[in-house]
């Protein structure tokens, strides 16, 4: 009878993730933010496999992590095993008899850009199930289980993603706000609304213009954009309008701009395309 010994294990593949992901980005902590753990069981995670290999993969320094030569060796290797690993779990959702399209967005683009055109993009798609995620920021496509993702953002010049809508800055208001504001002095007098994930719109966009906000000026913040975008509806102040997220609202005459005094930003809504997907998905959500 043929006996069967146990085998050794290498360490576990969560480890190796985790070893992976904070090599890449240089940091414990954006490596968590990735994986949506902890920088502790980041850590926990990397000491294991220090352990099973029995070696330092990193240098702990007051000012961060440092690969030591071993763990820049590892890194290029586990990199490419887990783009590998990603781009076969991509090709295994395309087998699938029922195919799907999820799309991976900031909360305010899904509720204030994306979701008027959802409808029309849901048509042309046919058969394919459309399903949409908030996230706070970009995913990374390789790694994440999304095949697209519409951002906020700098454009990178990619041939993977496409500029929708170049952004701009502009106060918009209420009409019944916008009836008191004679001149951008007078937006002293307002309650200024913003999202604290933005929270220079004001500054930039005051400087840019040769204007100043006294110390005593009233701010609200909000963590939501949506939120920001319904109080300025109702009349509870003056928003910092990101353009491609304000449009619809201006255009139906919610808002109004008192003063045409746009600054156009660094940033555009991009559509990055992860692989399998229709390259006609820019036209559908532009149409």
């Amino acid at each position: 009878m043929a006996l069967a010994p146990p085998r050794p294990k290498g360490p576990p593949l969560n480890a190796l993730r985790a070893f992976e992901a904070a090599a890449r980005l240089g940091s414990f902590a954006a490596a968590a933010e990735e994986l949506s753990v902890t920088a502790g069981a980041i850590s926990q995670h990397i000491k294991q496999i220090e352990g099973w290999a029995g070696t330092t993969l990193f240098v702990r320094r007051a000012q961060g992590v440092a690969l030591t030569s071993a763990g820049r060796t590892l890194l290029a290797p586990l990199t490419l095993a887990f783009d590998n690993i990603s781009d076969a779990t991509s090709l295994l959702r395309t087998l699938s008899p029922k195919p799907t399209l999820n799309i991976a967005t900031l909360p305010s683009i899904a509720q204030l850009w994306l979701q008027p055109r959802l409808a029309q993009v849901r048509a042309a798609l046919g058969a394919t199930s459309l399903s949409v995620y908030a996230l706070e920021t970009p995913p990374d496509m390789r790694r994440a289980p999304f095949d697209c993702s519409l951002f906020l953002q700098k454009p990178t010049g990619s041939t993977h993603e496409t500029v929708l809508v170049q952004d701009s800055l502009l106060p918009v208001c209420a009409p019944s706000v916008a009836a008191r504001l004679k001149a951008p002095q007078d937006l002293a007098n307002e309650t200024l609304l913003y999202d604290e994930s933005w929270h220079d719109d004001w500054p930039i966009w005051t400087k840019a213009h040769g204007l100043s906000l006294p110390p005593s000026q009233d701010l609200a913040r909000y963590s939501l954009y949506a939120l920001a975008v319904a109080d300025a509806r109702a009349g509870f102040g003056v928003l910092m309008g990101h353009m491609p997220l304000v449009q619809n609202a201006l255009d139906t005459g919610e808002l109004v701009a008192p003063f045409n005094m746009p600054l156009t930003s660094d940033k555009a809504l991009v559509l990055q395309l992860g692989q399998n997907v229709p390259q006609d998905l820019a036209s559908l959500l532009t149409a």
